[in-house]
């Protein structure tokens, strides 16, 4: 049987304290399950945006997504968890990854390091997290024993990490282009998705239990896809228009042929929790509508 699916928004675009209230209201008011901020520099710093969220709302989990480990230590981060789930009434969903732009580690005067090292400091973060947070004796304490952890991964050890510890398992539906500092992308292909679901699964123990979840990167509701898209192709030139409408990060189409590439993707992959962008907050609200419950 399938997961019943879930729908955050990530909120990218920092505001002053009423518009961040009003808007997470307004996510909360068409529907979605999820209200997540980022990790990145010129954005929201993320727990007392979460914090903010909550006093805004009743219903919604709160989450990052994901949390760069490159930025944080890992006692200092649990301080930072603990409060924020007290705070917000056992709320908060904590995602995490690996980071993938180098100029940001610059500008904060942060070591980068090799793939390998930041698969190593996420592991180990996550190891000092859990120790730390389910300790009776760790100041301050949480709202809950366990707080829910989302890993953020698209390579062979970031999936096996995901399989050993992850609640939820973001899958990247792009990734970095190499030699690029400023955390420039290129879309997974859908064969290539399939491909990295595949290998989660061998690795986990029971990948039934786990959460699937897909960031969104488009959401473009139209009575004609192949001209939705047209004006995006010069961004991804290596894809002709048939394959860009086949990228599962992109959703085009009536809200009815769109809530069918949900489906499908749900069927196909396992994604039942989905993740859109905030300008695409109110595109994708009908869509949410009428999944709901199912």
């Amino acid at each position: 049987m399938s997961r019943p699916f879930r729908f955050g928004v990530n909120l990218t675009v920092p505001a002053p304290a009423e518009e961040w209230r009003d808007k997470c209201r307004r996510a909360e008011e068409l529907g979605y399950d999820v209200l997540l901020v980022p990790d990145h520099l010129g954005m929201v710093a993320p727990f007392p945006a979460l914090v903010a969220a909550a006093q805004a709302t009743e219903r919604p989990r709160l989450g990052t997504f994901v949390l760069n480990a490159g930025f944080w230590n890992p006692a200092l981060l649990a301080r930072e968890v603990a409060t924020t789930d007290a705070l917000t009434g056992g709320r908060l969903e904590l995602g995490i990854g690996a980071g993938y732009v180098r100029a940001e580690h610059d500008a904060a005067g942060l070591p980068f390091g090799s793939p390998g090292e930041r698969v190593d400091r996420v592991r180990h973060t996550v190891r000092e997290l859990k120790r730390l947070l389910e300790s009776a004796d760790h100041q301050p304490r949480p709202a809950r024993h366990r707080v829910p952890l989302l890993i953020g991964a698209g390579g062979p050890r970031m999936l096996e990490l995901a399989a050993e510890h992850a609640d939820i398992a973001a899958f990247t539906g792009a990734r970095a282009v190499p030699g690029s500092t400023t955390g420039q992308l290129v879309p997974r292909t859908a064969e290539e998705l399939d491909a990295s679901v595949a290998d989660y699964r061998a690795r986990a123990a029971d990948s039934a239990a786990t959460e699937l979840n897909l960031l969104i990167q488009m959401v473009l509701v139209t009575e004609d896809r192949e001209a939705a898209v047209r004006p995006f192709a010069e961004r991804v030139p290596h894809l002709t228009t048939a394959q860009m409408l086949e990228l599962p990060t992109l959703l085009a189409g009536t809200v009815e042929e769109i809530a069918g590439q949900v489906r499908a993707q749900r069927e196909r992959y396992g994604f039942s929790y989905l993740t859109v962008l905030e300008p695409y907050m109110e595109a994708f609200a009908p869509v949410v509508r009428a999944l709901r419950g199912e």
